[in-house]
């Protein structure tokens, strides 16, 4: 164990020295490029995730750039984003010359007045991981961390130990340094991924995890990095089917196709983080029926709702990989409708844990 540990801590400083050398050479080029009065010239490329394309022959999942974007000195705010994504790069030089780690807000804080607002350093982030063609972690900027998980599970992240298995529904937040885990161990026969943490801690409550061998991970509304990257490795690892249970209205749905298929924001890095195993739990738009959702909890799609499910119904990975997800969009929009998780709780306290769930995964009520 100790000497696989010394080798991904090799491979890591492998990883840093790549990154200082490309970065070396990029302050090298732009030198000699103002030295001799050219306007420096940085082309990004740029990634989507999706598109409305009806042709089944669209490249747009397979993480290949469509197109390139110039940084230069031409416009003000070109100019600008340039020298942002300078001073973010010259902040990773020092990180990873030192080992240390910094978020995203840390970074901001540094310079605040030249970097105006948050966006722009993510942007900057952004630039720099598909410039260097690597993932965030390998800059050493880490996310804050806003997942939480239990279950039957028992791992490492460096030096600090996470014991799961041994009181299964006690919660644990997720690691922030995936990259870090290693000796995982688990009895458990599935994960459960559950959009919102008071539906978590509902089924914490309820002993969810002493009843049914599993894993659950909440990553409280829209995942972030280290959520999705610790699912995914979990998937990689322990390869147990994977199940997602969300709100059934645009914004859950769209939290669901983001575990799967990965967000816009950083398409570029997909590969690393989407889990295409997961698969759809609930709740459905035909649930309502299904399961005698009350009339009082059942709430009309507002005209922001409608304009989010017509835009997501062009997505075109929904026709060609998930046609039923679709065809459940699609009947959203056409009952008008939408329901929270908690509303199918309206039959007792305890009814996701005792019925709901179980009896979804049981009769492979799953999408």
């Amino acid at each position: 164990m100790e000497g696989k540990r010394r080798r991904l801590q090799m491979e890591s400083q492998a990883e840093s020295v790549i990154l200082l050398t490309k970065i070396k050479e990029f302050t090298r080029v732009l030198l000699t490029d103002l030295t001799n009065g050219r306007s420096p010239l940085i082309l990004i490329d740029r990634f989507r995730s999706y598109c409305a394309v009806p042709n089944a022959n669209c490249f747009c999942a397979s993480d290949l750039p469509y197109g390139k974007e110039a940084l230069t000195l031409s416009t003000k705010s070109r100019a600008h984003r340039l020298v942002v994504m300078l001073r973010v790069m010259l902040i990773v030089q020092k990180l990873l010359q030192e080992n240390k780690h910094s978020s995203k807000r840390d970074i901001y804080y540094t310079y605040p007045s030249l970097f105006l607002d948050q966006s722009m350093v993510d942007q900057a982030i952004n630039d720099i991981c598909i410039f260097m063609q690597c993932s965030r972690h390998n800059l050493n900027v880490v996310s804050a961390g806003n997942g939480l998980t239990m279950g039957w599970i028992r791992f490492s992240e460096g030096e600090r130990k996470f014991d799961c298995i041994s009181s299964p529904n006690s919660v644990h937040p997720v690691p922030v340094h995936v990259e870090e885990v290693k000796d995982i161990i688990s009895v458990a026969q599935y994960i459960l991924v559950v959009e919102k943490e008071s539906v978590f801690q509902r089924l914490a409550n309820d002993q969810f995890c002493n009843a049914n061998h599993c894993i659950v991970i909440t990553g409280r509304g829209y995942p972030d990095i280290p959520t999705r990257r610790f699912l995914r490795l979990l998937v990689e690892k322990l390869r147990l089917p994977v199940y997602c249970l969300v709100d059934c209205d645009p914004y859950g749905f769209d939290i669901l196709t983001t575990y799967r298929f990965g967000s816009m924001q950083m398409a570029y890095d997909t590969k690393h983080l989407r889990v295409p195993e997961i698969r759809w739990l609930g709740a459905f738009p035909s649930d309502s029926e299904r399961y005698f959702v009350p009339k009082q909890c059942i709430l009309p799609l507002t005209a922001e709702d409608k304009r989010k499910v017509e835009a997501m119904l062009l997505r075109c990975y929904l026709q060609r990989e998930v046609p039923q997800w679709r065809l459940e969009l699609k009947l959203m929009l056409q009952k008008g409708v939408k329901f929270e998780i908690e509303a199918l709780s309206a039959h007792a306290l305890s009814y996701l844990s005792d019925s709901y769930i179980p009896s979804k995964i049981e009769r492979k009520l799953i999408m």
